[in-house]
């Protein structure tokens, strides 16, 4: 157990799957796996074990930001031994071609903070998904014939900004497609204790077109993204 996690160690599996919304980790639990256990709700942050297709898999909300997801990430890589995370999220566009509920294959994430360097001890902005996991998800897409777009994401530390336009200097500058606010943190974490992490993300609202969906549609509408993660996580 830790401060955050009153989980026993074996109830945590060696995959886990983080959304960030911990309702969104109680309906994809009890929606895709079976043999179902609340494993943790310390802050209400819900953890779900149970199994899909045969195989044990957590799904563990994250909260939102870099020390959110750094908290949790962190603990159960050191402290349960977890040895793969898939963060499963929502993001803005800032491409053209990516449209809403497209699905991003995250390359790389660039982070506005020094989370890596005080964690890990890199001075990289730039922090690449865990290759072998990446290549799986891109792998069981096409087998499942599911478009992804790989590319670099946008972990913002901030969400509302003096200067709206800020997101043009770092589309340019950074190549990045879209963004959200916790994959930097995630990919530190794992670099710092030798551990694998990707993210998939779904497309929720765009920069470029200004449309957007609501709460409820993320919650209820990412089955794809959600299907992707799960074929992905039982074959590592």
């Amino acid at each position: 157990m830790t401060p955050h996690i009153n989980a026993k160690k074996e109830d945590i599996a060696k995959t886990v799957l983080m959304p960030g919304d911990p309702l969104r980790a109680k309906f994809i639990a009890e929606t895709f796996l079976e043999n179902v256990k609340l494993v943790n709700e310390i802050r209400n942050m819900y953890m779900y074990t149970g199994t899909y297709q045969n195989k044990p898999i957590t799904i563990a909300g994250s909260g939102m930001g870099c020390p959110s997801i750094g908290i949790y990430s962190y603990e159960l890589f050191k402290f349960y031994d977890v040895d793969n995370i898939i963060r499963i999220g929502s993001a803005g566009s800032y491409d053209a071609a990516l449209k809403v509920y497209d699905i991003v294959n995250v390359m790389g994430a660039y982070g506005e903070n020094n989370f890596a360097e005080i964690v890990a001890g890199v001075n990289d902005k730039v922090l690449q998904a865990s290759q072998d996991i990446f290549e799986t998800i891109e792998e069981v897409a096409q087998a499942a014939k599911i478009k992804t777009y790989p590319g670099i994401v946008h972990s913002s530390d901030v969400f509302y900004r003096k200067n709206a336009d800020d997101w043009k200097k770092i589309k340019a500058e950074y190549n990045a497609v879209c963004v959200e606010m916790e994959s930097f943190a995630l990919f530190a974490n794992a670099l710092a204790l030798n551990k694998k992490a990707a993210t998939l993300l779904t497309i929720s609202d765009s920069f470029i077109s200004g449309e957007v969906t609501s709460a409820t549609e993320r919650q209820n509408n990412f089955h794809q993204m959600v299907e992707l993660a799960l074929q992905s996580a039982i074959k590592l």
